[in-house]
């Protein structure tokens, strides 16, 4: 190809483009774009309201709403508490040996598992306590693990009497909303994760203990009636990891 005919196909081309991109412009002015789409008349996040009275935009839900899926009938799968729970029963505490004030009883806290506890969920929590409780309770719950190690302060070894004493519901109840220097894990580990987990802590005790009866709390402020629609374990590995204690 000649020299002419390539400089005269690249200014051909370089006109095209040009009256491409003007076509472009005159059919976007002509179709009258706008910008409401991005400039919307809303309130940003926190955004004072002249609109309210109170001044805020954000607005409270009506009283009884719940989110779709999260209706949470089941009281003792969801909290690991009875149905009825006494507000006014108070736990008793003892100190240790280090001079720190410990719980003794655990009022209100369901004793039987909310659901089956078969070898699956066992084994469920074992995948789910190496994930998210290993790391501080050590390999077999003795409170040793490898950020204790390191410095982290040592939590309670489950194989105390008070531990293998204490309904299953309270295990539960900590994994949810926390307990001393543990945070909640009530947003990383699903309810029946928590309980999973809490079958298998309860294994880990047995297995240090298989003679002992994982005996409940019975004093007088210890509230320990059964959790409405509990389901109970129907296999000898179930009746073994299960409490009301553990004995029947």
């Amino acid at each position: 190809m000649s020299l002419n005919k390539r400089t005269e196909r690249r200014i051909n081309l370089r006109a095209a483009l040009i009256l491409t991109a003007i076509c472009a412009l005159l059919l976007t002015e002509a179709c009258g774009v706008r910008s409401d789409m991005q400039d919307q008349p809303r309130y940003d996040a926190y955004e004072k309201s002249d609109f309210f009275s109170d001044g805020r935009s954000s607005r409270d839900y009506p009283e009884g709403t719940v989110a779709r899926g999260h209706l949470e009938e089941n009281k003792a799968f969801y909290t690991g508490k009875i149905d009825n729970p006494d507000p006014n029963a108070q736990a008793a505490t003892s100190t240790d040996a280090k001079g720190n004030t410990v719980v003794a009883s655990f009022p209100n806290a369901v004793t039987e598992f909310p659901l089956p506890v078969t070898k699956e969920l066992i084994d469920r929590g074992e995948d789910r306590y190496k994930i998210y409780c290993i790391v501080c309770h050590g390999q077999f719950g003795e409170g040793d693990g490898m950020v204790v190690r390191r410095g982290f302060p040592q939590p309670p070894t489950f194989h105390d009497d008070r531990l293998r004493n204490a309904p299953v519901g309270h295990f539960f109840d900590v994994m949810t909303n926390g307990w001393g220097k543990m945070n909640s894990y009530g947003f990383q580990v699903q309810a029946a994760d928590r309980w999973a987990i809490a079958a298998y802590i309860r294994t880990l005790q047995l297995s240090r203990n298989p003679d002992a009866n994982l005996q409940m709390n019975s004093s007088a402020n210890s509230n320990t009636a059964s959790p409405a629609n509990s389901a109970k374990p129907s296999t000898p590995a179930a009746n073994a990891a299960t409490t009301k204690g553990g004995a029947k």
